[in-house]
């Protein structure tokens, strides 16, 4: 289960979870949101429905937490969809500023991270995805 949301000291907005829960895959993540490479994420909707929360809805706002629970910066929602697993394409991997070139190698790594991190969701084509867009609208 994923650590409990936590508020932004500066905004007051609640976490935009990223990573790996304060790892070192979430400070590489935050500093790609920083830098403007990173302008997307995906999580499963099965995390949603797990930790009770809504899917965004555009124009929410979240706090850019660090690992040692700092505040960052605040990003805001441009779109939030539901979608299967095999429907993210090409431009949404790159959006996501990992360095995939294209949804196949993007998905080859979502998936081995849900593998470790959410293991009793059953991946396949058909998996329910919340696919967000969002831009980073405040730096601390």
């Amino acid at each position: 289960m994923a650590a409990p949301l936590r508020r932004g000291e500066h905004s007051g907005y609640e976490d935009f979870e990223l990573g790996d829960g304060g790892g070192p895959l979430t400070e590489k993540l935050i500093a790609l949101v920083l830098d403007g490479t990173k302008t997307a994420t995906c999580s499963l909707l099965a995390e949603f429905v797990d930790e009770g929360r809504e899917v965004p809805a555009v124009g929410s706002r979240w706090a850019l937490i660090d690992g040692a629970g700092r505040e960052r910066g605040v990003v805001e929602t441009l779109e939030a969809r539901v979608m299967r697993l095999a429907d993210v394409d090409d431009a949404f991997a790159r959006d996501e500023g990992e360095g995939d070139e294209n949804a196949a190698q993007w998905r080859a790594g979502h998936e081995r991270f849900w593998r470790r991190h959410v293991p009793h969701v059953e991946l396949g084509d058909d998996t329910q995805v919340v696919a967000e867009r969002f831009r980073l609208v405040a730096l601390f």
